[in-house]
């Protein structure tokens, strides 16, 4: 090891204890270190996830300090890393029989239960830490991670923002913070807190971050690039603001400019799939399809299951009248994500353009199937049934979608076209009349998809008669 910028080792004395111990494992030379360093030495390897040092560290330590509680709770750790959870909790137990008030023990057991999936006995230990805390913020903490992880956000919220009162500076917090607000959609919450948060420390670039993420979330796009903006003069290399400053400019459409911003990303971090999805959404949505095409095709090059950028190949392809490739693409992205009704939506539009009706129709009954919850689905699929001449499964089609969106007029308005077109003129009628109820407005509808209904005197009276 030759980096020395582990948080909390930054030290020139540090540095030199890590050398002297890493060079008597080399040589096989002894050497002294009191326990105090060896647990640094462990607490080091840790962060840096250099399980093979951590060991050797502490079967050192146990060697020349067998009676260390601290060092026997890293060995609990360490056995809880490499999944040997029952023994670590084991060791553990054993300890807490000479030291019941150690903080280290509670707070160790609590991470041990929590990577268990056992939030309850997480939070159990470590509010039996709080007590014993030099630094209660750091159990704060990890109360409100854990009640996150319990899908208890309101909970988290509490002890996050008591661990902030304590240490307004721990980023941590903020970021599970600002989480937990999105969870709750307690958006003018957040707002209001990080802007109360920026008047005292208006130097936090994650502060400002999490700002603009409220203000995103709120669809105050114009203000969540402003907050972006503070925290990438603050630190101009944090690529997450350059992201999702791109995502607000995309919002508000300014594809160009968006483009530009998302390709900044990539000078302070490695190459994301998924940088390149939303480049290429971008230019689908410009129209420069053949860019479109090529930042997708980067996207899937370093994220091959990256589902949503096979179906965007396969739409831009049928923009640019390519449709029988673009329905390999489509195909790729439901193998990939069987369950997602968009998916099979747009394949069963891109079949039915093909003139394959029938897989059409299995394809958007796949979509109904997989409970898609909009109500348009209904109408293109009665639309494929009766430009079919299937008007019997069109009309159960379109009952079925009144069944599940009662208050929608276009749904009305279709059925009364085809109860009218089959015969059945008084229940057309009756159809025309509750979609007029529902929403006059869109009673053109009926001669944009029948134009021959608009010589019906009793339809044109019946509009007429809703007019105010």
């Amino acid at each position: 090891m030759s980096e020395f910028d582990g948080e909390g080792f930054e030290d020139q004395d540090f540095e030199q204890i890590l050398k002297r111990f890493e060079d008597m494992l080399s040589t096989g030379k002894h050497s002294f270190f009191d326990a105090d360093e060896l647990e640094e030495i462990i607490e080091y390897y840790f962060q840096w996830l250099n399980y093979e040092m951590v060991k050797k560290a502490i079967d050192f330590g146990l060697e020349h300090y067998p009676y260390s509680t601290n060092i026997k709770i890293k060995q609990a750790q360490y056995l809880s890393s490499q999944h040997f959870t029952k023994e670590a909790l084991a060791l553990l137990n054993e300890i807490e029989q000479t030291e019941s008030s150690n903080f280290d023990l509670f707070m160790a057991r609590g991470y041990i239960y929590s990577q268990m999936g056992l939030g309850e006995q997480a939070i159990e230990n470590f509010k039996n830490a709080l007590p014993l805390a030099e630094y209660k913020d750091e159990v704060y903490l990890a109360l409100g991670v854990e009640f996150l992880n319990e899908d208890k956000p309101d909970d988290a919220i509490y002890y996050l923002k008591k661990a902030l009162k304590i240490n307004p500076r721990n980023e941590v917090a903020l970021n599970e913070l600002s989480l937990c607000f999105d969870l709750t959609a307690k958006t003018e919450d957040a707002i209001l807190f990080f802007q109360t948060y920026l008047e005292e420390f208006p130097y936090s670039y994650y502060a400002w971050f999490n700002l603009g993420l409220a203000y995103n979330r709120f669809g105050l796009y114009e203000k969540a690039i402003d907050a972006y903006d503070y925290a990438i003069a603050i630190n101009e290399k944090f690529s997450s603001a350059y992201f999702n400053k791109a995502n607000s400019m995309s919002q508000l459409g300014r594809y160009k400019e968006a483009i530009d911003v998302y390709k900044e990303t990539f000078k302070h971090e490695s190459r994301e799939a998924n940088t390149y999805y939303f480049i290429g959404e971008c230019y689908e949505n410009l129209g420069q399809f053949e860019e479109g095409l090529v930042n997708y095709n980067r996207c899937i090059k370093l994220d091959a299951a990256h589902a949503d950028a096979w179906l965007a190949i396969g739409v831009c392809l049928d923009a640019m009248n390519r449709l029988t490739e673009g329905v390999h693409y489509i195909k790729k992205a439901i193998e990939i994500n069987q369950n997602e009704p968009e998916y099979w939506y747009v394949f069963a539009e891109i079949q039915q353009k093909l003139g394959f009706h029938e897989e059409a129709a299995q394809a958007y009954q796949r979509v109904i199937e997989l409970d898609y919850p909009d109500y348009d689905v209904w109408l293109d699929y009665a639309r494929l049934l009766d430009e079919a001449g299937y008007y019997k499964d069109c009309i159960e089609t379109l009952t079925e979608g009144i069944k599940y969106f009662p208050d929608v007029a276009e749904l009305y308005y279709r059925f009364g076209i085809i109860m009218m077109e089959t015969g059945k003129k008084q229940e057309g009628i009756e159809s025309f009349t509750k979609a007029l109820q529902l929403d006059y407005t869109k009673h053109n509808e009926i001669f944009e998809y029948c134009p021959a209904l608009k010589y019906n005197d009793e339809l044109l009276q019946l509009i007429n008669s809703f007019k105010s």
